[in-house]
């Protein structure tokens, strides 16, 4: 039989706050086990909980930035359960009355363009993080009440390949904001998935099954593709699927139950009796609005209508927020943006990754790199000289014009003297000659590559290029001559 798969996801995003929710303790990542905790974090008796200002206008931001509707009044609520990792046998969160309710987020995959629903976004503190040894297991409550968002879709993603582009869309325009780190590898961005199988063509949906705590896109695409395969075996084979929540192991390739999947009843929520309502005011509301990043999609658009770029580059430069800020400032810098994208998308990219650093924390600058580029554009220099002044300007910045003018490292664009070196080259290297009159056009690259040394790297590359062949074919018409020795020399 045929299935349609029905997918929703439930996204925690750790909000960028320096203190927890609801307590003034931090919110460092990598602290020593239980040193960033205190009796309100903790939940010890006689305690008060005091609201995060901060994570509120973080929520309300994301849900903007997802086309929500900012809730005036919004509330919070006790969820009871019972695990080691909630030392007061409670989370604060919101269920009735979230901050953000709807909304939606554009994906495209395989180059078709989708809306999925988003359900709610509410506020919540996170629990403690279990850690699981070889003979016993602990718990750190560093990371206990910190400030989180949670993100609830529509059951509207179809395949596990959509469910990855909503994770990836999502994770690039919170960053965008600054809402959130949203690394899943480190933990501040976590996905549980529902998954369900249906008849195709039934409207009903089938049971659902919960994947907990999914830590990377390739686990999230891996878990659900295994889900449908373990689901369609089940009801082909006459069974039937029982609502559950299920963990992921990666290294058997499996999903593998852990409970019965709780209702909302089981939690018995009600209003935490110690925390007032959050009530926002239209002109708070439009304040934030206004502050609003251009969100990734707009962003990419405009990249490529204002700078002429394609659309390729102009998806890689919008990837990342000090990207394309690094780019547009580079691009005012030396008026042209497909420059200002050759260099950032080949050279800077590649010394990064390298690097291992962020555009930000590296020492070139915008107008560094603008004035490099623009000492190109002028002639002042060549592209390599260029190429090789780059890694100390990344590495140590500085000022191109200056470095130029203080190494000699102008280019020498007099034929006349181009022309010297092109025939020095030519007569110390006769073998690449004859292998170019042979019919071995990659010689003459290799001469181009003489000329430049003798240069050292100064030589316009353009006129080298020209001059090269024009002398390497005036010995070819001396080749099929009538015989008589000719002088080499280059045609000028």
């Amino acid at each position: 039989m045929k299935y349609d798969v029905v997918i929703g996801l439930e996204v925690h995003v750790q909000l960028k706050t320096v203190s927890k929710m609801f307590c003034g303790c931090g919110t460092q990542a990598g602290a020593e086990p239980n040193t960033q905790i205190c009796p309100v974090c903790l939940g010890y008796p006689g305690t008060l909980p005091a609201i995060n200002g901060e994570a509120v206008r973080l929520g309300a931001i994301a849900g903007m930035l997802l086309d929500s509707e900012i809730a005036r009044c919004s509330k919070f609520d006790r969820k009871s359960y019972f695990y080691p990792d909630v030392s007061k046998n409670y989370q604060i969160t919101q269920y009735p009355h979230p901050i953000c309710i709807g909304g939606h987020l554009d994906i495209t995959v395989g180059g078709a363009a989708r809306r999925i629903g988003i359900t709610r976004i509410h506020l919540e503190e996170d629990v403690a993080k279990s850690v699981h040894h070889a003979t016993f297991s602990g718990v750190d409550f560093n990371r206990c009440g910190v400030a989180l968002i949670e993100l609830v879709t529509e059951p509207e993603l179809r395949a596990p390949a959509e469910a990855v582009a909503f994770l990836q869309a999502l994770r690039q325009t919170l960053v965008y904001a600054e809402v959130g780190e949203c690394n899943l590898e480190q933990g501040n961005m976590r996905c549980d998935a529902n998954i369900s199988l249906r008849p195709a063509g039934a409207e009903r949906l089938g049971t659902k099954i919960e994947i907990k705590n999914l830590n990377s896109f390739k686990a999230v695409q891996a878990a659900l593709e295994h889900e449908i395969v373990r689901q369609a075996d089940l009801l082909n084979a006459g069974g039937v699927i029982l609502q559950e929540t299920r963990r992921w192991n990666a290294d058997a390739g499996v999903t593998e139950s852990m409970r019965g999947k709780e209702n909302a009843h089981d939690y018995r929520y009600f209003p935490d009796p110690d925390l007032l309502p959050v009530v926002l005011s239209a002109e708070q509301i439009a304040e934030w609005r206004a502050t609003l990043p251009e969100r990734p999609a707009a962003r990419r658009a405009r990249l490529a209508a204002e700078y002429g770029l394609p659309p390729y580059d102009a998806e890689v430069l919008a990837a990342e927020r000090p990207v394309a800020d690094f780019f547009e400032a580079v691009a005012r810098r030396c008026g042209n943006g497909k420059a200002a994208s050759n260099w950032i998308m080949t050279e800077v990219l590649r010394l990064l990754a390298e690097s291992g650093t962020g555009i930000e924390a590296c020492a070139l600058t915008p107008e560094a790199l603008g004035d490099l580029i623009a000492l190109v554009g002028r002639g002042t220099i060549n592209q390599p000289t260029a190429k090789a002044l780059l890694p100390e300007l990344f590495s140590r910045g500085g000022d191109p014009a200056a470095l130029v003018r203080a190494r000699g490292l102008g280019q020498v664009g007099d034929a006349h003297v181009i022309a010297e070196w092109v025939e020095t080259a030519l007569a110390d290297n006769p073998g690449p000659v004859a292998d170019y009159l042979a019919g071995k056009q990659a010689a003459a690259g290799y001469l181009v590559g003489q000329v430049m040394k003798l240069s050292r790297g100064k030589a316009d590359p353009k006129q080298v290029g020209a001059l090269v062949a024009r002398g390497l074919e005036a010995r070819r018409g001396g080749e099929s001559g009538s015989g008589a020795a000719q002088a080499p020399g280059v045609v000028l």
